[in-house]
């Protein structure tokens, strides 16, 4: 796996692979990423979880790179009887976080955990502990992508669910400006040229089947969900 600022072509053509850094943690990048409107695909992510896996009631839920902790949050009061984890390596965003839980009330159900997946061991009380374990955008930060795929491995319980969305790369620069364009036109700039360089540090479905066949998670489903994300999902033994 190549370096942060390298590139590789990925078999088949397209645009480059171009990876981005693993964490978000100036203070105007935070404040813009927090402050933006993610209210769509972070209300399709939780939709996605609760059709895919109907049969959830709640349980214990670890969300890997949970930024500012919406999606977790949207969980905790969705599923009132869990109790989430919320994991990621920035204390910016993670300070964020601990004020929107207070605000929406579930800081005694929302445990914010810092830690930075891959580079340190996996927290004592992580391991095996997550009844679901699920992702948002997370992946493409991934210098080595495989860190997720094990990290979940790792922290499932028996029989857990799993479920990561994550941006799909476009098949060239200028579409991946129309998507900013579409989505981002009225964001500030430094929030524009982020979700450019994350839709081409993003994967395809194929690259991501291949990580999934170097795992040990075996018959997960890949799926596009919209014009930029895909979804990965399944069950564990």
């Amino acid at each position: 796996m190549v370096g942060p600022g390298l590139s590789r072509r990925v078999s088949g053509g397209g645009v480059k692979r171009v990876p981005e850094p693993e964490l978000m943690e100036a203070g105007p990048q935070v404040d813009a990423y927090a402050s933006a409107d993610f209210s769509e695909p972070n209300e399709q992510f939780c939709a996605l979880f609760q059709q895919r896996f109907a049969g959830f009631a709640g349980a214990r839920v670890i969300d890997l790179g949970c930024g500012p902790a919406d999606i977790p949050i949207r969980l905790a009061l969705a599923y009132a009887g869990s109790r989430v984890f919320a994991v990621d390596g920035s204390a910016a965003m993670l300070a964020r976080a601990r004020r929107s839980a207070v605000s929406q009330g579930v800081e005694q159900r929302l445990e914010l955990i810092r830690w930075h997946i891959g580079n340190a061991p996996v927290p004592q009380r992580l391991a095996a502990a997550g009844d679901a374990v699920i992702s948002n955008s997370l992946l493409h930060h991934l210098v080595d992508p495989q860190v997720l795929w094990t990290t979940i491995r790792v922290c499932a319980a028996p029989g857990a669910i799993v479920l990561v969305m994550d941006l799909r790369r476009p098949e060239s620069r200028n579409a991946a400006r129309r998507l900013v364009e579409q989505y981002a036109d009225q964001e500030p700039p430094i929030l524009k040229q982020d979700f450019f360089n994350s839709l081409l540090a993003a994967y395809r479905e194929d690259e991501i089947r291949d990580q999934l066949a170097n795992s040990e998670l075996k018959g997960f489903t890949v799926e596009q969900v919209s014009d930029r994300h895909l979804a990965v999902y399944g069950g564990l033994p």
